[in-house]
């Protein structure tokens, strides 16, 4: 798979982004237009934004950052697709401030339930701004991975303090306000309408394996990968994955 393709091929956007671009092939397939309209809340800088449009669709990004559209105007010219990525400062509470209602067929959140005070209406939010059968991808930060993580640095009594919090916040010192569970962000999406079609576990050793020995080990990276794709589906490693995606396709 070429690079030009899809964001770097990382062990942060690997799985999401085989899931996302098959999803939105199947978009093209069912609406019969190339280009679709593609909604991305919380883009930022175009992680993905900026490799949808490459793949020929019109990316509308949604952030609250000016510098974050500033670097993702930038991004978008030097990949050539300026003309197929719009940035527009607002956030998904507000949403229909700055975008129209139904009128996307595919919306990207990603890493944007865990900062939002209400996550419910988040999600609905996401839900509304899709047409008819339009491709939900949701990513939000998953409790088990960081409940095994503290456990893992030696940090015990913090990862107790996760799993027994109602957000899944280790102390006061955690930088991420609210953590889900693979059941949660399915009920979220499925109370908003939208028919849940696959949880992927993401990061699952990811964030475990040390960084050196990915780096430097011949075929390390390209191996993890692999592990990482093969385990994204099956149930068993959500509870322990850094962060958790949902695809889910809306209701008619």
């Amino acid at each position: 798979m070429s690079d030009q393709l899809r964001p770097r091929a990382s062990l942060r956007t690997a799985v999401v982004w085989e899931v996302l671009k098959d999803a939105l092939e199947r978009r093209v397939k069912a609406t019969g237009r190339d280009a679709l309209d593609v909604l991305d809340t919380g883009g930022g800088t175009g992680n993905f934004a900026v490799p949808v449009a490459r793949l020929g669709h019109r990316v509308t990004v949604v952030d609250p950052s000016p510098n974050a559209l500033f670097a993702l105007e930038r991004r978008a010219a030097e990949a050539g697709v300026a003309d197929r990525v719009r940035g527009v400062q607002g956030d998904i509470l507000g949403l229909f401030d700055v975008v129209e209602r139904t009128g996307y067929d595919a919306v990207l959140c990603h890493g944007v339930l865990e900062y939002v005070d209400d996550p419910a209406e988040g999600v609905r939010n996401a839900v509304d701004a899709l047409r008819p059968s339009g491709a939900l991808s949701l990513l939000g930060a998953g409790l088990g991975g960081a409940v095994l993580a503290r456990a893992l640095a030696g940090h015990f009594t913090e990862a107790r303090q996760a799993l027994t919090d109602p957000t899944g916040r280790w102390g006061e010192g955690d930088p991420v306000p609210r953590r889900f569970t693979a059941d949660q962000l399915a009920e979220l999406v499925s109370a908003a309408g939208v028919e849940v079609g696959a949880v992927h576990g993401v990061r699952v050793f990811a964030d475990l394996v040390p960084g050196v020995l990915v780096d430097t080990e011949p075929g390390a990276m390209d191996a993890l990968l692999r592990l990482e794709a093969a385990v994204a589906e099956l149930p068993a490693f959500h509870s322990v994955a850094t962060q958790l995606h949902v695809l889910g396709e809306k209701r008619v």
